[in-house]
């Protein structure tokens, strides 16, 4: 049978279990306190629960009683520990409305926090997800007017789902290992991870991921959350390793790699200070109308298909499947890809040439 552990919701005082030994050997309070070289007072005290046993007490009491000090510590600080797990409980009681501002169904299906069998056991798995002391922990680091990403579309939508999305590819960045950021190596990743659109995922995730450590940056695939309404994200985990996380919404290759590239534009073109989330519904990434959005987006659109090339194609004013298709075998590109440009450009209806277009998908979806 499987043990389980239960917590007490009542704190007892170390003092108790001493008031029980010196009734179990007839020893006074008045003796001990002689004994020991403390005032009764403060034996008094500690039986009380008005005075912590100190590690000096402790051992005083060892030789005194003949019980180890290590077993008076343990007493004390279990007690401590007890009392400011309950005066958390009863802090956390008054804050489920707070535990509601997130999709906590989603979050704990796809195992990012536990299931927890009450509001106050999830709402610590949300902190502890979190990595935060507390509820206005939280706020201040994700709330503050200085948050990275108030500006973005996503902060309007949902952020406390935003915040979760952003955290889990946090988590899942950490635990990749990255060679020091170097502009020359990333810019050299990104030229042979565009030679990889035409690929399966499974070719391509691990490759991508690899070249890109190799240049100091890390790629995280995380399925977004509801309400979040985010393609992709790119920000600096420190100096020398930046993250570019993306949700597969929109599910064609023509979003991926159009948030991919954009991403890794943010991490040329802007500061290592900056987070950045792409979070609008139009093809291929309009963005939000910033300045640095737009410079992204073009920083995507000519790495991906170099302007030249692309004029000369739309001049031909030839958009059917085979000419879409040679155009993009030309240019060693997915054939999604020009679809979706020429879509985004209004040059053809976006429902026209979708079957060029593969879908993806997480492998647990």
């Amino acid at each position: 049978m499987k043990k389980t552990c239960c917590q007490s919701n009542y704190a007892i005082p170390p003092g108790e279990t001493l008031r029980e030994t010196l009734e179990a050997i007839g020893m006074t309070q008045t003796e001990l306190a002689k004994r020991s070289g403390h005032p009764k007072k403060t034996i008094n005290e500690i039986i009380a629960g008005k005075t912590t046993i100190t590690a000096d007490t402790a051992l005083q009491l060892e030789r005194v009683l003949g019980v180890p000090a290590s077993f008076w510590n343990n007493l004390e600080r279990n007690y401590q520990e007890t009392l400011a797990r309950l005066k958390e409980e009863e802090a956390l009681q008054r804050q489920f409305e707070w535990l509601n501002m997130f999709p906590v169904p989603a979050l704990t299906k796809m195992g990012w926090i536990p299931k927890e069998d009450s509001p106050v056991k999830m709402l610590r798995a949300i902190l502890n997800f979190f990595g935060v002391a507390g509820i206005e922990e939280w706020k201040a680091f994700w709330e503050n007017p200085e948050a990275a990403y108030r500006d973005s579309e996503a902060y309007q939508s949902n952020h406390h789902a935003v915040a979760a999305w952003l955290r889990r590819g946090e988590i899942e960045a950490a635990q990749i290992e990255t060679k020091p950021y170097s502009p020359h190596s990333f810019r050299m990743a990104l030229k042979d991870v565009r030679s990889l659109t035409i690929e399966s995922p499974k070719v391509f995730e691990p490759e991508m991921k690899k070249l890109c450590a190799e240049g100091g940056v890390a790629i995280v695939f995380v399925p977004e959350l509801p309400g979040t309404h985010v393609y992709g994200a790119t920000r600096w985990l420190k100096p020398t390793k930046a993250v570019i996380q993306m949700s597969l919404r929109g599910k064609t290759d023509d979003h991926l790699w159009f948030t991919f590239f954009h991403e890794g534009g943010h991490i040329f073109l802007h500061g290592k200070g900056d987070l950045f989330i792409e979070a609008s519904d139009q093809s291929c990434g309009e963005g939000n109308g910033k300045e640095k959005e737009k410079e992204a987006d073009r920083f995507s659109q000519k790495f991906l298909i170099p302007p030249q090339e692309y004029k000369g194609f739309v001049n031909d004013q030839k958009f059917d499947p085979i000419t879409i298709r040679v155009f993009a075998e030309k240019l060693s590109i997915a054939p999604g890809i020009v679809v979706g440009r020429l879509q985004h450009d209004k040059i053809i209806p976006f429902n026209q040439a979708n079957g060029l277009k593969k879908r993806f998908k997480f492998s647990d979806q």
